[in-house]
């Protein structure tokens, strides 16, 4: 469906942000083995060795100074380095965004901010209101439980907000601390988690304003019935990250879907898109969604590109993506798509294009 507020609204700009603490993977497994051998089995002990090698992840961002601190880290340190590290990468990435798009903080009329790694009351978005010096009349809103493709409908709520008064602006955030649900167990689930997601932010500030992207369409697909195959669950107060062995197959159902979606009202043909900001969700999964949508080797060298940098940040990933896309690239014109998934099990697409 096209946005219904948002006709128009373009994203004038967008940023990202990554704390300063950088593992290999030889370095994260490294410490697993040194500080976790003991509690794990020998078939978990051999799977480490299997995925830490994987070449599709080389490198990934940590928001902590040091990753002793996450051995039995208890849960009031980790809401609090949830709390110190997802204001703090927001509020980066929210001033980058800003100042490229000559947008002064006092003009901002509405703040959207997701995440899934971290629970706070009041949200994130009342400690940026402050730290960024936005309007006390801003419309915020803290959007939760979108797991890894929460940055899209975060986005369709923004261009929303923008598209709601003349001249409007408004600035999407997405930001996860991963680390901070950090377990280690001999479950398949937590060993693959630990080997692939990071932390980091993003934003982007949307409005009416010339060049950026449009933001012209967007579409999702809900499948509730396969809601335990990717999810955070409890367990002895903490969150416990859950995958399935059947989500690429499950997202290449998905993602098909949800593309057709996107394009038939629009009579646009999925070769007539060049450009894809895909959500890297590991590598089988961008194979599947590769082979799914019949794209290049070429158009998927983007997601390859930050998975191997950035590793999985969940929700921030897909602008990742989309600014490794504008790094190689994009002509006035040409069209994109941001796809992500996630939790619920749920699909999300934005058709953009350049302006």
């Amino acid at each position: 469906m096209r946005l219904p507020a948002g006709e128009g609204i373009r994203i004038a700009s967008f940023a990202t942000a990554s704390p300063p603490f950088v593992a290999t993977q030889e370095y994260a497994k490294d410490f697993l083995v040194r500080h976790y051998s003991g509690r794990l089995s020998e078939r978990s002990r051999s799977l480490i060795e299997k995925v830490y090698s994987h070449p599709s992840v080389m490198k990934r961002r940590f928001a902590f100074d040091s990753p002793l601190c996450l051995i039995d880290e208890d849960p009031d340190s980790r809401i609090a380095r949830f709390t110190r590290w997802a204001v703090d990468l927001s509020e980066q990435a929210a001033c980058a965004a800003l100042k490229k798009a000559g947008v002064t903080a006092d003009r901002v009329d509405g703040l959207v901010v997701n995440t899934c790694t971290g629970y706070i009351c009041p949200g994130i978005s009342t400690y940026l209101i402050g730290k960024l010096g936005l309007p006390s009349r801003t419309q915020a809103y803290d959007l939760v439980g979108g797991g890894c493709g929460g940055a899209l409908p975060n986005l369709q709520l923004a261009a929303a907000l923008a598209g709601g008064r003349r001249g409007g602006i408004a600035l999407s955030i997405s930001v996860e601390i991963c680390s901070a649900t950090f377990q280690m167990g001999d479950e398949t689930s937590l060993i693959i988690s630990n080997a692939l997601f990071a932390d980091g932010a993003a934003a982007a500030v949307l409005g009416d304003r010339p060049g950026g992207f449009e933001v012209v369409s967007s579409s999702s697909h809900y499948a509730p019935e396969h809601r335990d195959d990717i999810r955070y669950i409890h367990k002895e107060g903490q969150l416990h990250n859950q995958l399935s062995l059947r989500l690429p197959g499950l997202v290449r159902k998905a993602v098909s879907r949800t593309v057709a979606e996107l394009l038939e009202p629009l009579s646009l043909r999925i070769e007539e898109i060049k450009h894809w900001a895909l959500h890297p969700g590991g590598e089988r999964i961008i194979n599947a969604v590769k082979e799914e949508l019949g794209l290049s080797e070429e158009q998927v060298i983007p997601v390859r590109t930050v998975l191997s940098e950035f590793g999985n940040l969940s929700s921030p990933t897909v602008w990742y993506v989309l600014e490794e896309i504008e790094r190689r690239g994009i002509e006035s014109g040409e069209w994109c798509i941001m796809l992500a998934f996630g939790a619920g099990l749920s699909a999300h697409a934005c058709l953009l294009r350049k302006g």
